[in-house]
């Protein structure tokens, strides 16, 4: 695979998420648009996706402010390989700190924060703070936006913790089964404190806070070292080694790739319900991580499969299964996920193989 068609891969992602909109991208046209995170790997595919819909869409573009302290990411120039858009516009901030902008906002998406189980581990006070203190502050940025149209948290799968199995594939409804001290928890207890100040904030102030709660992203983009298992799986595959499962390999996860996921996402900004969250991600092909692992040698032939202990840097209390009940989103927003397991780590592996990074020792 070469260069362009890595990029090509992606361009049709984009594509792909403009399709999923269809009509309802409309309501973006000269909108401005604050997101948080937008280093990260969600935010540079919402970022690509307005530059999409501001070229080939929208009467009246849309102007997106682009907002990250840049702990894993790096500025949108240097990612980007130079392209500009004038009205997307990169700006260092920390959440953590009441944001500085004057201009008048019609949707904010508070996407910042640290989402891999190693990294979280290692910045735990930074993590917490991005998600709570970061939105009390973007909350409150909202509340004096009157012509505020949407307000997007993004929590996580994370906040059921490890359900109980009569709840899974597990609803919104499900309160969760989570510790509020163990090695997770700065991750878990901080996504669960952010949704409880976002409703507080939608009913007291009447801020329109709609929640999505993710289930395992992946796709072009993630880093090589991020350490969630589908990176982490293509990076040793892709240098002949084995795959490393952890434990005895019988936890279970759905992944969503992410076309399906930033629609979904986008989705839920511009049709959920104010005051309500919404589960985001593939209830099919559930499949443990042994079976994950042994299926990319249909990607990767002559991939082989270790199981290992879990490393030190690796949090305790990993949930034993992981599923969603999508059936909310669909009622609510009309969302199905369309990309199964399989053709997607096919296309994030065809991706990867033309990443310098993925090329390691």
């Amino acid at each position: 695979m070469t260069k362009n068609a890595a990029s090509e891969i992606m361009r049709d992602d984009v594509a792909k998420i403009v399709e999923n909109l269809g009509p309802d991208a409309h309501r973006f046209s000269g909108k401005t648009i604050l997101l948080s995170g937008g280093a990260g790997f969600l935010g540079r595919h919402f970022i690509a996706v307005f530059r999409q819909l501001n070229k080939e869409v929208l009467g009246k573009p849309c102007k997106v402010i682009s907002a990250d302290n840049y702990i894993t990411g790096e500025q949108l120039e240097l990612y980007e390989g130079g392209q500009h858009d004038p009205n997307i516009v990169d700006v260092w901030a920390d959440v953590s700190y009441p944001l500085p902008v004057r201009e008048d906002l019609h949707y904010i998406m508070h996407a910042a924060g640290v989402a891999s189980p190693v990294y979280y581990m290692k910045y735990p006070l930074e993590t917490i703070e991005s998600a709570v203190q970061g939105s009390k502050n973007l909350l409150a940025l909202a509340r004096k936006n009157k012509n505020l149209e949407g307000f997007l948290f993004f929590s996580s799968s994370e906040i059921y913790g490890d359900p109980d199995p009569k709840a899974v594939p597990t609803p919104e409804t499900y309160h969760g089964y989570v510790s509020s001290v163990g090695p997770r928890a700065c991750y878990d207890e901080s996504k669960r404190l952010g949704e409880t100040i976002s409703t507080i904030y939608h009913q007291q102030y009447n801020v329109p806070v709609k929640i999505v709660r993710p289930f395992n992203v992946f796709g072009p983009g993630m880093k090589h070292n991020d350490r969630r298992v589908v990176p982490m799986f293509t990076y040793e595959a892709l240098n002949g080694r084995p795959l490393p499962v952890h434990g005895d390999g019988k936890q279970t996860r759905t992944f969503c790739y992410i076309t399906d996921a930033i629609s979904g996402f986008l989705k839920t900004l511009l049709k959920g319900t104010p005051g309500e969250a919404y589960n985001i991600g593939n209830a099919d092909n559930e499949i443990s991580m042994t079976d994950l692992a042994k299926m990319y040698s249909t990607v990767v032939p002559g991939t082989k499969v270790q199981n290992i202990s879990y490393p030190d840097n690796y949090p305790a209390g990993e949930p034993q299964r992981r599923c969603p009940d999508l059936s909310k989103a669909a009622k609510d927003l009309g969302y199905v996920s369309q990309m199964d397991l399989q053709p997607g780590l096919a296309r994030f592996v065809a991706w990867a193989r033309d990443q310098d990074s993925y090329k390691g020792q």
